[in-house]
């Protein structure tokens, strides 16, 4: 395993400004992914790291040593592509086996004499390498099959087999898993974890998918616009983002914002409703954002409640999320509820329901985090909401 730090990376094409000094330390046997919407510069990043891209400034570094002026193939970090970049007339052993004979390629040409009773010692040799990674991996029973007899799952263990063979300092792999089925990429996502904890090898992971983030990252860094927004772990990502547009990108349903303005003491209020008090003591307009599994539904006779109509209900199996029109302001939020006493919620069907205290989070105007109060974190759950819409029946 390498420790892996990219400094000041700046990279342009043309006009066009792509990655704006990214400063990055990846730790030896982390799982880092590298996660944002299409064109935000992930992948290019990657080819840095990889030596496919040479920055316009800055330096790559592996172990502590500068690489930028070092050969893809000397870098020792192995590339698992979108495509899986497979050999279709080869075998899948064949295919697995190729990195490790394009490396001793003179071999043979070094000692022509004894080479082809060295070559066959040293096919043998490859050979054992790759039914270990094949067994690793369970494809060792496909090794004489052509990648045209595969399925996308299969594939996709092949070519990340032909990278294990090299026995490489880390891994990068550019969105591995989008080729495959909703079904498959759940299932590859949990066996890609467990083969990072077996390997306990470096992998730095490219994705626009945040589940994919979520499920396997150590750490996640989640880029736009050629930036680094926020680096930290799944769980800070999610629970704590520190921009409006990492809020929104990270969370499936998306995050509910509401427009809202913050008085002089601290209130943040949507329309007439205060949700949460904050500890930045000034005053001006503000957007609170909302999760939807902090949203519960409760009586319509409990006057601390957000009160609307349903419009549409997402029957999930394990969750049923609703789609609710808000009656003051008209603002639409989606919640995770639960049926009241077993009683189904149907679409048109007035609701009510409250908010977890502490959990609202709050943007300013330029989008940045604006940190809670203590007095509002340390309040009752009782005392959360204080809504001033009218009951509804």
């Amino acid at each position: 395993m390498a420790s892996i730090s990219l400094k000041a990376i700046e990279k342009s094409f043309g006009e066009t400004s792509v990655l704006e000094r990214i400063d990055l330390d990846i730790a030896p046997g982390e799982f880092l992914t590298l996660v944002g919407p299409s064109g935000c510069g992930k992948s290019t990043l990657l080819r840095i790291l990889a030596g496919l891209e040479a920055p316009d400034s800055g330096d790559v570094l592996i172990d502590g040593e500068r690489v930028n002026d070092v050969r893809p193939a000397d870098r020792n970090l192995a590339m698992v592509f979108q495509s899986y970049a497979l050999y279709p007339h080869l075998s899948v052993g064949q295919n697995m086996m190729t990195p490790l004979r394009l490396r001793d390629l003179s071999f043979t040409e070094r000692l022509p004499l004894i080479g082809q009773f060295l070559a066959r010692a040293k096919y043998r040799d490859l050979s054992s390498q790759v039914s270990d990674a094949a067994k690793v991996l369970k494809i060792d029973h496909l090794l004489a099959r052509k990648p045209g007899q595969l399925s996308g799952g299969q594939r996709q263990r092949v070519a990340l087999g032909r990278a294990m063979v090299r026995k490489p300092v880390g891994f990068l792999m550019d969105e591995p898993l989008s080729n495959l089925d909703a079904a498959l990429r759940i299932h590859m996502r949990s066996e890609l974890a467990e083969l990072h904890r077996s390997l306990q090898t470096t992998f730095v992971y490219v994705t626009h998918d945040q589940a994919e983030a979520l499920t396997m990252s150590d750490r996640m860094a989640v880029m736009m616009d050629g930036k680094i927004l926020q680096l930290g772990t799944p769980d800070e990502i999610y629970n704590n983002p520190r921009d409006i547009r990492v809020a929104e990108f990270v969370g499936a349903p998306k995050i509910n914002l509401l427009p809202g303005h913050l008085d002089a003491d601290g209130h943040a209020a949507c329309e007439d409703v205060v949700l949460t008090r904050v500890a930045k003591n000034c005053s001006g307009d503000i957007t609170i954002g909302l999760r939807p599994e902090h949203l519960a539904l409760c009586s319509v006779k409990d006057p601390d409640a957000l009160q609307g109509r349903v419009v549409h209900k997402e029957n999930l199996g394990a969750d049923i999320y609703l789609h609710v029109i808000l009656h003051q302001g008209g603002h639409r939020l989606v919640l995770r509820a639960a049926p009241i006493e077993g009683v189904p919620v149907s679409i048109g069907q007035n609701v009510a329901f409250k908010l977890q205290h502490g959990v609202a989070m709050v943007f300013d105007e330029a989008g940045k985090r604006v940190d809670l109060s203590h007095e509002a974190e340390k309040a009752p759950a009782k005392s959360g909401v204080k809504a001033t819409v009218p009951e509804v029946a």
